[in-house]
């Protein structure tokens, strides 16, 4: 799917959403004790934003997701669209659209039919129905496949049909439910860009659940990174990347290296930690959160800021793994007992290391973090 329209076709009634102290209580029908699903969040998703709810299975994300669609109702807190507390509002109520997981298509209208379902229910004018469901079809690249029924099509036009179904009604809010777990990997990140592309375009507030961080990184502009219940960081890609505040954090996107060592205080603006005997000035640590002087701490550092090398470096080590994946060569780096990984992209003009090899690892200035 190629979108090339310039402009949206249809008119454009975003809105942000605001999430003020919001909190969800479950009771455990086997025990029953209360258990806290989402524990007094605090969310501000401006008009026009990409958010994405990232985090472990039985983070909060997904009842997040529901407390702002209207499947589940708040225990405390204000639930805002615009100006408007929906909190207690059905979800028909709320000038909201969804897109499932599962797709949720109906098996027994044609492709126009399950596009047009929207307003229909909403009783708009037929010349109005017809209008915006063909724009959207075009737009979608659904076009000649209107007579077509649910189970004649792919999992990606499937998708495409959920979407333009959602985006039919003119929705203030647009939310997405793990959209495109039902998809091959290949699909799945060409539809991805399209999707996002398309949310620029249109400028719908959108907020969007999944449990894949690349198809996080690559679709949001705003990242929240929920556990147990709590949002534990939020930001840009770059900044949950870049500035992790917390091992959690920095362990859940991506990979990340944690090399133990002691906080010996502060150079200026700069953190010096102290590991196997050698002292790191890091110029940029972070926010440090429960770091103590003389107590133990971790440089937090990714596998693509070390550098190998057979005679220089402030860290020597043993490859024990070499492992070639075409773009890169992933490296595991033994620091007397703890496992370094070091990824070497473009290896053709790099030195190759086989296992066994004697190396030094150079951290690479300002992409070290000291966390707890």
């Amino acid at each position: 799917m190629s979108i090339v329209h310039e402009k949206p076709a249809f008119s454009k009634k975003s809105s942000g959403v605001i999430l003020k102290d919001v909190t969800k209580i479950f009771q455990q029908p086997d025990t029953g004790k209360d258990f806290v699903a989402v524990d007094h969040i605090n969310l501000e998703i401006q008009d026009g934003e990409m958010v994405t709810l990232l985090g472990p299975s039985g983070c909060g994300k997904t009842t997040t997701l529901r407390m702002i669609s209207g499947f589940e109702y708040p225990t405390s807190g204000s639930v805002l669209i615009g100006d408007r507390d929906v909190a207690n509002i059905p979800p028909n109520k709320r000038g909201i659209s969804m897109v499932f997981q599962s797709y949720a298509l109906f098996p027994h209208l044609n492709i126009w039919e399950n596009v047009a379902y929207g307003l229909r229910v909403a009783k708009a004018p037929q010349d109005e129905i017809t209008r915006r469901t063909n724009e959207v079809m075009e737009m979608m690249q659904l076009t000649g496949m209107e007579a077509r029924f649910p189970n004649q099509l792919s999992g990606g036009q499937q998708q495409r049909v959920a979407l333009a179904r959602a985006v039919v009604i003119e929705p203030s809010v647009l939310l997405f439910d793990e959209p495109l777990s039902n998809l091959d990997a290949k699909l799945r990140e060409s539809t991805r860009d399209e999707l996002r592309a398309l949310q620029k375009r249109l400028g719908i507030t959108s907020l969007y659940v999944t449990h894949d961080q690349s198809e996080a990184m690559a679709i949001s502009d705003r990242v929240v990174i929920m556990k147990d219940g709590v949002i534990r960081q939020q930001g840009s890609p770059q900044d949950i990347y870049e500035r992790p505040n917390s091992r959690f954090v920095a362990n859940f996107i991506g990979k990340a290296n944690f090399i133990d060592g002691i906080f010996r205080g502060m150079d200026g603006e700069a953190a010096l930690v102290e590991v196997g005997g050698h002292t790191f000035s890091v110029p940029v640590p972070g926010t440090m959160e429960g770091v103590e002087k003389d107590e133990s701490c971790c440089l937090t550092v990714r596998p693509e800021s070390v550098l190998l090398s057979a005679e220089e470096g402030s860290l020597p080590g043993v490859i024990s793994r070499a492992t070639y994946y075409g773009a890169k060569v992933e490296y595991e780096v033994m620091l007397g007992s703890q496992p370094i990984i070091v990824e070497v992209y473009n290896p053709q003009l790099s030195q190759r290391f086989v296992e066994g090899d004697q190396v030094h690892m150079t951290l690479i200035d300002r992409c070290v973090r000291v966390l707890k």
